[in-house]
């Protein structure tokens, strides 16, 4: 049963987000609660099935309750295994609906909670952000929110994980095999996947990858419905098969100046002119972060945002795997990384 968990309620416990659920939540049987306290109690009971978070933050950001979710969620790894989950934003300015967004789906991940590909709704103070949909479907802006709410309700309360048998497996990185600590992390993955998946690596190393310069809407769609793209090079000849082949996608991310690295920026953005004319709503991602000092989750977030918020990859939960090593083959080092290593191979053979 889907659970609806309010963060942020107003002291007078209704505002536009409480009404758009109102009207959204009619007719389907569901549970709420308010607070941390709620969603502590509704744990003791049962285990979760279906999730909903409501978020309300003021314009500047500061959520108490959300950061005591957040704080909940990553102190508990675990309390939300093989649960289904998904996330509303409903923000009083123009900042930090995302940034909040992608700190809780973190938390969600790393307590084992599967985020469907878009499983986000935001909206700002303005809701101009509904500009664009609201003129394609010709309505206003917070009839365009109030069915986005209602999309994402029905998305997780419908969602059924794809079943992955034998899983085709992509990887992409950019990093130097000789010196890199995410590519000896990948590669102790592998070894326990043995041969119980389809992999196929590509390194963006290899030929030049020229980022996104922003064709039309039109002439990305033109290109995306042929596997192509304006600008070539190895995302047409070997990353677009491979993406298209394959149900699950693993990103090796080391943490460049708390970003991921340009290629794999490239890799994201170029991803863009296949998406327009693909489902990717069926595929899994993955993310390896691997940072020399800190700063692992700025980079999960980044993966978060681009793959699942954005081109619609389901994040299963566990799904990114954080760890700190400077030197080199220093993530040999790290303690328990061998059952680490295992138990992210288990995640990406389908085992939740």
């Amino acid at each position: 049963m889907l659970t609806v968990i309010n963060l942020g309620m107003t002291n007078e416990g209704r505002d536009r987000l409480s009404d758009i659920l109102k009207e959204q939540l009619r007719g389907l049987e569901h549970d709420e609660a308010a607070g941390v306290a709620g969603f502590e109690e509704k744990l003791k009971g049962e285990s979760l099935d279906r999730i909903v978070l409501a978020v309300r933050i003021p314009a500047n950001g500061v959520c108490l309750e959300c950061h005591q979710m957040r704080g909940f969620l990553i102190d508990h790894p675990g309390c939300l295994k093989g649960c289904i989950g998904g996330i509303i934003i409903d923000g009083m300015g123009e900042l930090f609906t995302k940034s909040v967004a992608r700190q809780l789906a973190f938390a969600m991940d790393l307590a084992g909670c599967t985020l469907p590909g878009r499983a986000l709704v935001e909206a700002t103070g303005t809701l101009y952000n509904f500009n664009t949909i609201s003129k394609v479907n010709g309505v206003d802006n917070m009839t365009a929110y109030g069915k986005s709410v209602g999309a994402l309700i029905h998305k997780v309360n419908d969602f059924k994980m794809p079943e992955v048998e034998h899983p085709n497996i992509l990887v992409v990185h950019a990093s130097s095999r000789s010196t890199s600590n995410s590519i000896l992390l990948w590669d102790m993955i592998k070894k326990d996947l043995g041969d119980r998946a389809d992999i196929t690596e590509i390194s963006l190393r290899n030929g030049a990858v020229i980022d996104c310069r922003g064709c039309s809407y039109e002439t990305c769609l033109h290109y995306g419905e042929h596997g192509d793209c304006l600008y070539g090079g190895v995302m047409v000849e070997q990353v677009y098969p491979a993406i298209l082949k394959s149900d699950t996608l693993v990103m090796v991310c080391p943490n460049y100046n708390d970003a991921v690295s340009a290629n794999i920026t490239a890799f994201i953005n170029r991803l863009t002119a296949l998406f327009r004319s693909n489902d990717f709503s069926r595929k899994r991602v993955f993310a390896l972060v691997v940072s020399g000092y800190s700063g692992s989750d700025i980079v999960s977030g980044q993966v978060i945002g681009a793959m699942s918020f954005n081109k619609n990859f389901i994040l299963q939960g566990g799904g990114i795997m954080t760890e700190t090593a400077n030197d080199p083959r220093s993530i040999l080092e790290c303690e328990g990384i061998e059952g680490r290593a295992e138990e992210f191979a288990g995640r990406l053979l389908g085992q939740l």
